[in-house]
């Protein structure tokens, strides 16, 4: 009996590991990749079967190493999720260099070449879905976003030009843009927890939004808290 196929990348945890266990749910074959190894383990043990690698998605060899391998597993994707993805707040008039590269190659580079890989034999097959993982800072800019603000924009940029580009091939693409979700990046903020998106909404509606129908897409997914952006 066939069974559908998904990879989530940066999938050890938060935002990921949710999508995760929610496509495992419904019985879809899963595979992650994360930099933690340990993560990973814990991962397999709560979902026996799950695919794991470990994978530097800043490092575009590493990607393209991790893409090749869950290329050959699945051959072709019927759900990738470009969800990987780092924070590092700052003013782009005040950071050094390295922050822009490392967070242009983690949250850009990383779906471009994840997403290279696994297409083609999407494109063969002529269905797929691929989401990709903004923020509300794709659209919106803040004082102290520096490069992450950039990086998402530009994110949110491929998001729109492969919707474009994918239209002739069936295979739909949705930007998905949370505002801020209770994951470790805002471990420190000292908010209580009621003050965040819970992972779980997220991948409720990565499912919802893929369950519709093939002749129909949700092309942009934006979603905050309930008492707005913190």
């Amino acid at each position: 009996m066939y069974r559908p196929s998904i990879f989530i990348t940066g999938a050890s945890r938060g935002i990921g590991l949710a999508i995760a266990r929610k496509f495992y749910e419904e019985d879809f074959e899963v595979a992650i990749c994360s930099r933690n190894p340990e993560n990973l383990d814990a991962a397999r043990e709560e979902m026996p079967g799950l695919h794991t690698f470990v994978c530097d998605i800043s490092d575009k060899t590493d990607v393209k190493i991790c893409a090749a391998k869950v290329r050959d597993l699945f051959g072709s994707l019927d759900v990738l999720v470009n969800n990987g993805g780092t924070f590092l707040p700052g003013k782009l008039h005040e950071e050094p260099d390295e922050v822009f590269e490392r967070l242009m190659a983690t949250n850009l580079n990383s779906a471009y070449y994840f997403t290279k890989v696994l297409l083609p034999p999407m494109i063969a097959r002529g269905r797929g879905t691929i989401f990709n993982i903004c923020s509300v800072a794709s659209i919106k800019a803040y004082a102290n976003g520096g490069s992450y603000g950039v990086s998402k924009y530009a994110l949110l940029g491929f998001s729109k030009n492969l919707r474009e580009e994918l239209k002739p091939h069936h295979i739909r693409v949705v930007s998905v843009l949370p505002g801020a979700v209770i994951t470790d990046s805002w471990a420190s903020s000292g908010l209580p927890e009621e003050r965040f998106i819970p992972p779980e909404d997220i991948a409720s509606l990565v499912w919802n939004a893929y369950s519709l129908s093939p002749r129909t897409v949700v092309e942009d997914i934006v979603v905050r808290p309930a008492l707005g952006d913190i």
